[in-house]
């Protein structure tokens, strides 16, 4: 089995080259846009090569333009051409075949002068602990180039192959906000991750700054904190769910569940002082990232049904109501709110009704 991601890498153009990256850009979308705009006029995919079209972009990115102008017209003719995608944002896309890489650069021709030319731009490839670069050892797909928030961003597609479990292992995970994640293995082994108080302080942090910002009126400042703070939450994020996958590799677990939280705004019972803390957590990209990295260790991601997840008992399956984050049934059992939570979405109805027996 395999995995297709994408690798994201920051780039480090100079400024001619940061000029050349924006005019091939925007010359791709425009070249993408005309080609799409000429086959619905004439109802029939373009014949037009790289000899054929006008544009600043070597003939490889002029080919690999014209093969994303047929997959969108594809879309555009399945529809009856009640939509044809227009696109805006500027990106450029070179083939496999037209990039290479070393620790420190990227090289991929680009315009200089008028000709095409194999350039190297300087390129993040190695991060602190060589994920990227070891990632890029693998089957490479196409290279595209971005602009983001004012800075440049390559990101490549590969292709990794995964070994899936066969042992059927099972942990559930409970993602929350006093306790970000705690996970409970079939054999009861039992882990809390992440740190909700110090999560709590950081976020109240955050919005005291901003609105001190606010009363300033330095919305440049303003829109600084907010990203910085979105950073903050992002790596939060990695370091919980990396720890989760780590935790399931050391117990041999070959299916991860958790609970499927797409209307956990509008389900969750919150105090009014948490309330603007769950508003703002990304519950859903926790559990993306734990469902990547997972697929990454060769472990299957299953999403359950959280329906009192965290009010039945797994002993008898009596309902009862945690008092604070303490849980005690009638039948004299008692656990961290939590753990029953993580313990029930071991054995809770998977979504998609495909899952691996627990």
């Amino acid at each position: 089995m395999s995995q297709t991601i994408t690798v994201k890498i920051k780039l480090l153009p100079t400024k001619e080259q940061k000029s050349i990256l924006r005019k091939m850009s925007q010359s791709y979308i425009s070249t993408i846009n005309m080609l799409v705009s000429e086959m619905v006029d004439e109802k029939k995919s373009t014949k037009k090569s790289s000899k054929d079209i006008s544009a600043f972009l070597p003939s490889a990115v002029k080919n690999q333009a014209i093969k994303d102008a047929k997959s969108v017209f594809k879309k555009a003719r399945k529809s009856k051409f009640t939509t044809v995608p227009v696109l805006k944002k500027p990106v450029c896309i070179w083939n496999n075949q037209n990039y290479s890489f070393n620790s420190t650069h990227i090289s991929m021709p680009i315009m200089i002068k008028g000709k095409a030319k194999k350039t190297p731009i300087r390129a993040l490839l190695v991060d602190k602990d060589n994920r990227n670069f070891e990632l890029l050892k693998h089957k490479l797909g196409t290279l595209r180039i971005t602009r983001k928030s004012g800075k440049w961003i390559a990101q490549i597609s590969v292709t990794i192959p995964t070994d899936e479990g066969t042992d059927g292992k099972v942990m559930g995970v409970d993602l929350g906000l006093k306790v970000p994640a705690v996970a409970v293995t079939d054999d009861e082994k039992v882990r809390f991750f992440g740190n909700g108080r110090q999560n709590k302080y950081m976020k109240r942090k955050f919005r005291t700054e901003r609105k001190a910002l606010g009363k300033k009126k330095k919305s440049n400042a303003i829109r600084s904190l907010e990203d910085k703070e979105q950073r903050w939450m992002k790596d939060q994020d990695h370091k919980v769910s990396r720890a989760i996958v780590d935790f399931a590799k050391d117990n041999d677990i070959s299916v991860i569940r958790v609970e499927q939280l797409a209307n956990i705004r509008q389900t969750a019972k919150t105090s009014r002082k948490n309330e603007k803390n769950l508003h703002t957590w990304s519950f859903y990209r926790l559990s993306q990232f734990i469902e990547y990295k997972a697929n990454l260790a060769g472990i299957k991601v299953e999403y359950v049904d959280p329906a009192y997840t965290s009010q039945t008992c797994p002993k008898c399956a009596g309902k009862n109501q945690a008092q604070d984050r303490k849980y005690k049934c009638k039948c004299g059992f008692e656990k961290h709110r939590d753990i029953i939570g993580a313990m029930n979405i071991r054995y809770a109805p998977v979504v998609d009704g495909n899952s691996q027996s627990a």
